[in-house]
């Protein structure tokens, strides 16, 4: 029977509080999605996952209840623990998220100058709240292409992090803008939108452009010569730490919720499973970059990624392949919106997730999310297996709805799937807000799906 009532506000206590540092941490260590990847990367092996590579044959490696993962283009990721029985015999439990957030990129030709000042040439990725981005102390991080004559590809990549603050997006001073805290901060993405870095007279010499003097220092960062450099995919991020706040300890706040919480949620829960004796059904991981633009890329969720890697584990496309589909399901797990208490009336009257107060089902019923009753049974009998009350969110049916990976693996591979996620608020915004308590009660109910028969 459905439970109707509402779900009750969850204690902060010593394990959701270890839990909840312990994922600012991961967070904190992934500014960009190859960061995350990396991160993703080590905490595998050091559970004992073998990594393969695509440019291999598989055959005759993987072994019933053995781990592994593979990564594609550095950005995406996809962990599988085998079960006992063939997967097109007993299909697969799939969790997925994404590894990517939005931010500001920057651009081939890395500086410009203007008025004196030295800037980076940016680009806003995905949709980003822009006015959240100014007056922040912004780093530099992303991965750089270096020639690389020992690799068989010419060259290698390296991941860079600035760590401190290096530039700022300054606000126009209100004696400037007198209309602003009324109309609101309007920013041109090409023209306002420019990070500060410094004075053009300190930092470029005669002869040298801005672009010159920054892929010098971006040079530093990956202790190569410039000259090397051959090319770099970099974005900025706040450098401030996440941190949990308020007098009760309630809250988390930090940038990359969306959704490098989900991505820590499912690395954790099918790590979790080592521990248990292998069903006969596949686990699985799928960590996607690029679904905040579109997932329109050779590693995003539109890719043929979890497709190709599911052939090789089927031992081909055809029938063993769409035989262990229609035996799977998936778990889309992104960001939910929590009821704000400042902006109450922009939510359904009757399905308004509360923070702290459990995971989060998404229905739509234009497929903007995946869920269908079926799916979402799966998901709630998960959560009363963890002893968990899931919550239900219906977007507002005259205000427009986002979407997840969750539909697009659906609709390419026709896998079963239900979209969920954490209540949060400020999702897109530079630094994000979400419950202290949610973090580690989505990861029970990943875990309790995984061991769902």
């Amino acid at each position: 029977m459905l439970n109707l009532s509402p779900a009750l506000l969850c204690p902060i206590d010593g394990p959701a509080l270890n839990y909840a540092n312990e994922m600012i941490q991961f967070i904190d260590q992934s500014p960009s999605p190859f960061h995350a990847v990396e991160q993703s990367r080590k905490t595998l092996i050091a559970a004992g996952y073998q990594e393969l590579s695509e440019l291999d044959s598989w055959e005759g490696r993987l072994k019933p209840g053995s781990s592994y993962f593979v990564c594609r283009g550095g950005g995406s990721l996809i962990a599988f623990k085998l079960g006992t029985a063939a997967l097109a015999e007993a299909g697969t439990k799939i969790v997925g998220a994404h590894t990517d957030s939005p931010n500001i990129r920057l651009k081939p030709r890395l500086a410009k100058g203007a008025h004196g000042h030295m800037l980076f040439d940016v680009e806003p990725y995905g949709g980003l709240l822009m006015a959240t981005w100014t007056d922040r102390d912004l780093a530099v991080a992303g991965r750089v292409l270096v020639k690389d004559p020992t690799n068989p590809q010419g060259r290698k990549s390296v991941l860079i992090d600035s760590e401190s603050a290096v530039c700022r997006i300054a606000n126009l001073a209100i004696h400037l803008n007198r209309t602003v805290n009324n109309e609101g901060l309007k920013l041109n993405k090409h023209s306002q939108f420019s990070p500060i870095v410094g004075q053009l007279g300190n930092l470029v010499k005669e002869g040298e452009t801005p672009a010159e003097v920054a892929l010098n220092w971006i040079a530093s960062l990956a202790e190569c010569e410039a000259q090397d450099i051959v090319g770099h995919d970099l974005c900025l991020y706040d450098a401030q730490k996440g941190s949990i706040i308020g007098l009760d300890q309630a809250y988390i706040q930090i940038g990359r919720l969306d959704n490098l919480a989900s991505c820590y949620h499912g690395l954790t829960a099918l790590i979790e499973q080592g521990d248990q004796e292998p069903p006969k059904y596949t686990q699985m991981l799928c960590l996607f970059d690029h679904e905040e633009v579109g997932s329109c890329s050779a590693r995003g969720a539109k890719s043929t990624f979890l497709g190709d890697v599911l052939s090789r584990l089927c031992g081909g496309a055809g029938e063993p392949l769409s035989r262990c589909i229609q035996k799977s399901y998936q778990v889309s797990a992104d960001m939910a919106h929590a009821l704000h208490p400042n902006y109450s009336d922009f939510h359904d009257g009757t399905h308004q997730p509360l923070m702290n107060h459990g995971p989060v089902i998404k229905n739509n019923v234009n497929t903007r999310y995946a869920t269908d009753g079926d799916t979402s049974a799966v998901f709630r009998e998960a959560c009363v297996a963890a002893g968990i009350q899931a919550q239900e969110f219906v977007n507002r049916p005259d205000l427009a709805c986002g979407s997840t990976i969750g539909s697009l693996t659906a609709a390419l591979l026709g896998l079963a799937t239900v979209d969920v996620g954490n209540p949060m608020w400020s999702m897109h915004s530079v630094r994000e807000m979400a419950g202290v308590a949610d973090q580690v009660l989505m990861h029970r109910a990943l875990s309790a799906f995984y061991k769902s028969s």
